[in-house]
C-alpha cells in the first residue's frame, strides 16, 4: 500500500471512529433547545467563521425548508458584514450583526467552529463576543465545536463536541462532522417537518410543481 494509499485509510477509519465516538445525550439535547426555540416562536442565528461559514449557510437552508425555521446567518450578507467589519471591528462585528437583528430572549444561535472562540489567544474573538450577546439578552446558544475548553463549549445551553481522534486533523474532521450532526438534527424527529426531496419521490410521491410564467 502506498503512502497516499495508507492516508486514505487512515482518515475514513478516524471519520468512522470521530461517529462511534459522538455523545449522543449531547445530540439529543441540542435538537430539544432547538425545538424549544422554534415551538416558541424564536429565529436561529447560525454563526461561522471560514469553512464553518459555509456550513453555517447550508444550515440555514436546512432548517428554514426542512424544519419551519426563520433562520439565518450574518455571513450569507457580505455587504453587511464587510461593513461591519470596516466599521467596528472584526470581534465586534457578529455581535453588532445580532444586535441589529434585534435578538431576543425567544432566539436561539447556533454556533459552528472548530476551537469554539478563545479570547486568551485572540482565537474566534467574534464568536466569543456573538455568545456574550445572545446570553446579555437570554438567547440560546447551541454549539458545534472541536474542542471541548473553548468558550462555545464551556458557555452554550448545549453542545456537540467533536472528538478529537487525530491532533493532526482536528479541522478537517470537526468542519466535516458539522455538517453530519447538523444533517443529523434536521433529519431529527423533534425538528423536521418536511420531506427532502428524492426521499419523498422515491416514496412515490409527485414533483413538486414548477411555476409557469406566460
Amino acid at each position: 500500500m502506498s503512502e497516499a494509499d495508507r492516508f486514505i485509510e487512515q482518515h475514513l477509519e478516524e471519520t468512522a471512529e470521530v461517529a462511534r465516538r459522538l455523545d449522543r445525550a449531547a445530540i439529543a439535547a441540542a435538537a430539544e433547545r432547538l425545538a424549544a426555540v422554534r415551538d416558541r416562536g424564536g429565529r436561529l442565528f447560525v454563526l461561522g467563521v471560514g469553512g464553518s461559514a459555509a456550513n453555517a449557510s447550508h444550515a440555514v437552508n436546512d432548517f428554514r425548508k426542512l424544519c419551519g425555521f426563520e433562520a439565518y446567518a450574518p455571513t450569507d450578507n457580505v455587504a453587511e458584514l464587510t461593513a461591519r467589519i470596516n466599521d467596528e471591528g472584526w470581534a465586534g462585528a457578529l455581535a453588532a450583526w445580532l444586535r441589529g437583528s434585534r435578538i431576543g430572549p425567544r432566539d436561539g444561535v447556533l454556533v459552528f467552529s472548530v476551537g469554539g472562540g478563545d479570547e486568551a489567544r485572540n482565537v474566534s474573538p467574534n464568536i466569543v463576543e456573538a455568545i456574550r450577546e445572545a446570553k446579555r439578552v437570554g438567547a440560546t446558544v447551541v454549539g458545534i465545536v472541536g474542542r471541548d475548553g473553548g468558550f462555545t463549549a464551556r458557555t452554550a445551553d448545549a453542545c456537540v463536541v467533536i472528538p478529537v481522534v487525530n491532533s493532526a486533523a482536528i479541522t478537517p474532521h470537526t468542519e466535516a462532522f458539522q455538517s453530519v450532526v447538523a444533517h443529523l438534527l434536521v433529519s431529527h424527529p423533534r425538528l423536521k417537518m418536511a420531506s427532502t426531496h428524492w426521499e419523498h419521490l422515491d416514496r412515490g410521491g409527485a414533483a413538486a410543481p414548477r411555476e409557469v410564467r406566460p
